[in-house]
């Protein structure tokens, strides 16, 4: 069983930056795969980023790359989203999630475990 917190989200203006941080508790927790999610208000969950427990490149979606950036601290059990050059169409609840197998991460029915999730809000 793992445990997901996420933190971070709040309220900023268009063009600023936040960094969402998640953090992970139970057995193995640091050997999970990870993503980013985010739903907006009537709107579909979507993909926003995953990262590999080991070695490994980042995937991101289009409608964030360049500027959102996933990382990892294993020995911390953390697992960050620096979100650069908001705007308000980021606005949305994200969500960390975990997955064992590093394969179709951008669909949120392929994870595991869920964090309850925390609100960005981006101003015009």
């Amino acid at each position: 069983q793992v445990q997901l917190v996420e933190s971070g989200g709040g309220l900023v203006q268009a063009g600023g930056s936040l960094r969402l941080s998640c953090g992970t508790t139970g057995r193995t927790s640091s050997r999970y795969n990870m993503g980013w999610f985010r739903q907006a208000p009537g709107k579909e969950r979507e993909f926003v980023a995953a990262i590999p427990w080991g070695s490994g490149s980042a995937v991101y979606a289009n409608s964030v790359k360049g500027r959102f950036t996933i990382s990892r601290d294993n020995a911390k059990n953390t697992v960050y989203l620096q979100m650069n050059s908001l705007n308000p169409e980021d606005t949305a609840v994200y969500y960390c999630a975990a997955k064992t197998m590093w394969t179709v991460v951008g669909n949120p029915l392929e994870y595991d475990y869920w964090g309850q999730g925390t609100q960005v809000t981006v101003s015009s």
